[in-house]
């Protein structure tokens, strides 16, 4: 199961292992990762899954597409690392894949 670290906004960093298929929100929600809110449970609808992806990860992440584009706008302190984790899909190939959680309680 490839391994996801999340860094949380008081410096906890947690590392959870995540289902082939799973989002990065999933997998947060299963293990209360602090700082998640899925208010839409993953819709992509809202944007309280907002994270900030480590540099060394961001090629390795399917683009971003216009629904989560426009939902991050909605974002508090947008970054160009910024994505949603209802939008990134756990893969082997993103084992050990570090993001860390933005301000995502309004």
């Amino acid at each position: 199961m490839p391994v996801i670290k999340y860094v949380t906004k008081s410096g906890r960093q947690l590392e959870v292992e995540g289902d082939d298929g799973a989002s990065v929100m999933d997998c947060a929600v299963d293990n209360n990762i602090e700082g998640i809110e899925a208010q839409c449970g993953g819709a992509c609808a809202c944007a309280t899954c907002h994270v900030y992806v480590d540099e060394a990860w961001m090629e390795k992440l399917e683009p971003l597409d216009e629904m989560e584009d426009s939902m991050l706008e909605c974002a508090f302190d947008r970054r160009p690392n910024s994505r949603l984790a209802c939008q990134i899909e756990v893969s082997a190939s993103l084992d050990g894949l570090v993001v860390q959680v933005a301000e995502n309680e309004f």
